[in-house]
């Protein structure tokens, strides 16, 4: 048998594996990669096309000017019920499909480093995938076949929050109550755990884990409310058609809602949706603003829009302002955006979201925010500086504690694989 496993942080921006040596329990190799595919176009009808993944997926797609199909946020696809496969080329993907790829990739980048077929792992899952069980069920149903394809043969579901606590225990010198926060593109997840450097090798730790919870708004909801805010605007949202003289109506609200989500934006480019697209342009009289709309859909704008987005995003984590700019095929946005308008009108609403699960959280299992020792926050949205303010708010800025933010999951998770086989054992 051998000595390493892996801990796999399956995320909804970037996944990462861990390689932990089990004789030293130690972390011996770390990797990276954004949960990205790309298919290019199929030559021909019965063609099976080969995805590439990660920092390939992006430079093949920029290298076949964006024709193909791009995925990304592939983790938000597990719980949806209506997602049954997807036809690329001769070929039909299901969710579990598409989620193997990215684990068979970094599989293979781990077994090449320790040249074995390592067939362990700890496998990452949110505290929710969805607010609704039997969602919930099927991606976790989803995500364990997905392992079983990558050619994982033993392995283990683990909190992801309570695979980054694992991470901060060996950090600390004393006992501490800690509440973990891990803000990712699709979910925030809580822990409560009682952490202890004595501990760590311990087999037993559920009595330390507290309580687990989450709510279904990430970094990519972050995203969707600036699109909507700044960029839908551009692309129709506030144009009349008139189908009847006399009679203006505003443009089919679908079209925006899909343009703000990157797993929705694909549904527009069918040929239903570019007819109607193509109606409401000949209709609104020809407003340029419908004219973008279609530019975007036709030329498979999305990801490159989707990127200026995140790009703005990233400038607000340091300073108070930014230009949200995107100029393609005719397409000229610059919306100024600053620290204020970004947390007070743009993402206003899923920040109060999460402040409002947070006091439910602490309330629902009896946690007064003194008793609080530490916070560990942790994930690529936590670096958002409102989100980052409310929990200083509730707990001081000296009991904010963060550390990788990228790959603190997986980390732990390969930390946390003695626990769990212990417990099964």
């Amino acid at each position: 048998m051998s000595k390493y496993i892996y801990g796999i942080d399956f995320g909804t921006t970037n996944s990462a594996l861990a390689i932990l040596d089990t004789n030293t329990n130690q972390l011996v190799k770390l990797f990276t990669i954004p949960s990205l595919l790309f298919f290019p176009e199929p030559t021909h009808p019965k063609e099976i096309v080969s995805p590439t993944v990660g920092h390939e997926a992006v430079s093949l797609y920029v290298k076949n000017r964006m024709r193909g199909r791009f995925m990304k946020s592939i983790k938000k696809v597990l719980p949806n019920k209506s997602f049954i496969d997807t036809r690329i080329g001769s070929k039909s993907y299901r969710a579990e499909d598409l989620v193997a790829l990215i684990l068979i990739h970094l599989k293979k980048l781990a077994d090449d480093f320790t040249g074995e077929n390592i067939t362990t792992a700890v496998i990452g899952r949110p505290v929710v995938f969805d607010e609704n069980p039997e969602k919930d069920a099927i991606a976790q149903e989803r995500l364990s076949k997905a392992a079983q394809i990558a050619g994982f043969e033993e392995f283990y579901f683990q909190m992801e929050p309570i695979g980054a606590a694992f991470t901060y225990e060996r950090q600390i010198e004393q006992e501490q109550l800690v509440l973990v926060a891990d803000f990712g593109g699709g979910t925030s997840d809580f822990s409560l755990m009682r952490l202890n450097p004595n501990a760590i090798n311990q087999a037993d730790r559920r009595a330390d884990m507290l309580a687990q919870g989450g709510i279904y708004i990430g970094g990519d909801s972050f995203d969707s409310d600036i699109m909507w805010h700044k960029g839908t605007p551009h692309f129709g949202r506030g144009v009349k058609e008139e189908f009847t003289p006399g009679k203006p109506i505003d443009l089919p609200l679908s079209y925006f809602t899909s343009i703000c989500s990157w797993e929705k934006m694909n549904f527009l480019d069918s040929l239903r949706m570019k007819l109607s697209i193509a109606k409401s342009y000949q209709y609104s009289g020809k407003d340029y603003r419908v004219k973008n709309l279609q530019t975007l859909i036709e030329q498979n704008l999305g990801y490159v829009i989707f990127k200026e987005i995140e790009k703005v995003k990233i400038e607000l984590t340091k300073d108070d302002n930014a230009t949200f700019s995107f100029n393609e095929s005719d397409i000229s946005i610059n919306e100024p955006i600053s620290i204020k308008e970004f947390s007070e009108e743009i993402i206003e609403s899923n920040l109060s979201k999460i402040n409002q699960y947070l006091n439910e959280f602490l309330e629902r299992n009896d946690i007064k925010n003194k008793d609080v020792d530490v916070v560990f926050m942790t994930g690529g949205t936590s670096m958002v500086r409102p989100l980052n303010e409310i929990f200083v708010e509730h707990f001081g800025k000296e009991k904010i504690k963060s550390g990788d933010n990228f790959n603190s999951v997986a980390m732990g998770l390969a930390y946390s694989y003695h626990v769990l086989a212990g417990a099964v054992a």
